[in-house]
């Protein structure tokens, strides 16, 4: 957890001053029972009102500025956690975004937006409290200790048994709760999974009438959840008591010992009620402390989690990238005897190897599960091979700056996601300076300028999260020119027209084919689709059963024979 705290960099002062502001407030708490105390054996005694008076008002004078000061702190307190929260999460925001596809499918995506929410709310919460108690809250309790010794040295022994008592109490609790707290955090990302599931795969649900099912899921998770943190909750839920016990129990013995020595004149009863005062911000004190050790207790397991995030290394990285050029007249995509695998799974791809030259249009056939995808993900280095090499113009991918590479490939993945904004922010996500004109041109290859122009507001109509408020279709060819911004020397679509009529998706090859110099491949599960590319490439069990045109396959290649035959005949 300390390891977080060097993202408070930014807010020495707020750390430094806001503690000092609290020991002002805490000193002045400290004075109040010795005012008191005269009070009784002066002012009340002597009947003097005038001296009561006197000394109220400099109670009322310590409790403003005591005020005061506890607002100072708060404001500070309030400065330095908020922007330490702002600072940490676009640090783990950053992070996250450098990790390649391998770590991100590790931790999931719920897991990672709990700790971007609920981890770093938890580090916040520590930090303010860092700030305003857990210097004041010990400083009292030694403090109040010391004021009691001042005051009579042998019942001041009961203050020492008390805190030895209460931090005995303390330390057991804090052993019983720490490993449960991980385990919570880890429940609550499980609910958060199911929960981000039901409400994207809510059409499936409603679909498969599996509402009854689903809620079930919800609840067994929920019931984790909750068992889990109802058990923290009953051994946390002891430690109020036990130090109310431990407490009220000084205070018997204080006023049986006290009540003594008053009868004997060597205490006088503003003393004693200025012990009580003592022991009971003691008490405060405590329990203070006892909170605080809660919240840093959680907060030691949040900050694990967020660490387990920053200390993972992504196996893609920019670092050691340095491409000094690259052979034009090189294929501009050649497979060198690459294997990838997922995990410790067998190979999704095994010793593939094929060159595709600048401007061949280059389809992709398989079924389902023959590694497409997983063979067009390499090309942008969204992961790496475990074995052999995928070369662009010669080079080798792991060797581009991950930001030229992708800047020179334009990729539609198999599910369209449009991004909330405005069609015209979507666009410009490729190419951030594009013009009107080259969106233009992207739309009316993609096939979408027909239905953008007829929208109210053009390019600048709205997105919602998702695409939802465009069709399926509609999706796809906006994702397609989503893609095409720019003229990319490589676009990559995997399966991206499956939601096109066969009008819209002929349309889309030949304008791909006759108004881009691009280097195109296409994913597909329909023959149609790809029978008139330059070069096909036929895929079974992660392995090429055959490379050729689509004439040549139909006499060579069985694979490609019975898909043919399978959707034409």
């Amino acid at each position: 957890m300390i390891r977080l705290f060097r993202y408070l960099k930014d807010y020495k002062k707020q750390v430094i001053f806001g503690p000092m502001f609290k020991i002002i407030e805490a000193i002045f708490e400290l004075i109040v029972p010795l005012v008191m105390a005269s009070i009784i054996d002066v002012g009340i005694v002597n009947n003097d009102k005038n001296y009561i008076l006197k000394m109220g008002l400099v109670l009322v004078i310590l409790a403003v500025v005591g005020l005061c000061s506890t607002l100072c702190c708060q404001f500070l307190a309030s400065r330095a956690s908020q922007g330490y929260g702002t600072v940490l999460r676009n640090v783990v925001f950053s992070h996250i975004n450098s990790l390649s596809y391998a770590e991100i499918d590790k931790f999931g995506s719920s897991s990672l937006i709990n700790r971007m929410t609920a981890d770093i709310n938890q580090m916040q919460l520590a930090v303010a409290m860092l700030i305003r108690l857990v210097i004041r809250a010990p400083f009292l309790v030694i403090g109040a200790t010391i004021m009691a010794f001042s005051i009579d040295k042998k019942i001041s022994i009961i203050f020492l048994a008390t805190s030895i008592l209460i931090a005995i109490v303390l330390y057991l609790i804090m052993s019983c709760t720490i490993p449960h707290y991980k385990k919570i955090q880890s429940e609550l990302d499980d609910v958060t999974t199911v929960t981000k599931e039901n409400l994207s795969g809510v059409r499936v649900i409603r679909a498969f009438s599996k509402e009854n099912h689903e809620k079930k899921r919800f609840s067994d998770k929920l019931e984790k959840y909750v068992g889990s943190s109802v058990k923290v909750g009953k051994i946390s839920a002891l430690l109020n008591p036990l130090t109310y016990i431990i407490i009220n129990a000084a205070i018997i013995l204080i006023m049986y010992f006290g009540g003594i020595k008053v009868n004997n004149g060597d205490l006088t009863t503003g003393e004693i009620t200025a012990l009580v005062n003592y022991l009971n911000q003691i008490l405060i004190a405590l329990i203070v402390v006892a909170n605080l050790i809660l919240i840093f207790t959680k907060a030691y397991a949040s900050a694990s989690r967020i660490n387990q995030v920053l200390d993972t290394k992504p196996s893609i990285s920019n670092e050691n990238r340095k491409m000094i050029g690259y052979d034009e007249k090189s294929p501009i995509i050649a497979f060198n005897n690459v294997s990838f695998a997922y995990g410790n799974n067998k190979n999704a791809i095994d010793d593939i190897n094929f060159e595709i030259n600048k401007g061949e249009v280059v389809g992709i056939i398989g079924t389902t599960g023959s590694g497409k995808t997983t063979l067009v993900n390499l090309i942008p280095c969204f992961y790496a091979p475990n074995n052999g090499s995928v070369k662009i113009n010669g080079v080798n991918s792991t060797d581009y700056p991950l930001d030229l590479l992708r800047k020179r490939i334009g990729f539609v993945p198999q599910r369209s996601v449009l991004l909330s904004g405005t069609i015209r922010s979507n666009m410009e996500m490729k190419k951030r300076d594009a013009t009107d004109e080259e969106i233009i041109k992207a739309l009316k290859i993609s096939q979408s300028y027909e239905f953008v122009s007829k929208l109210p507001e053009g390019l600048d109509y709205p997105v919602n999260q998702g695409g939802k408020n465009f069709s399926g279709g509609q999706r796809q060819r906006l994702s397609i020119a989503r893609a095409l911004v720019g003229d990319p020397d490589i676009v990559v679509l995997d399966d991206s027209s499956s939601a096109l009529d066969f009008a819209t998706d002929a349309a889309l090859r030949k304008s791909l084919k006759n108004d881009l110099a691009s280097t195109i491949l296409i994913i597909s599960q329909r023959v149609n689709s790809i029978m008139y590319a330059d070069k096909i490439i036929v895929m079974k069990d992660g392995k090429i059963s055959g490379i050729g045109s689509h004439d040549e396959l139909l006499k060579t290649c069985s694979e490609y024979q019975n898909i043919y035959n399978s959707q034409v005949k």
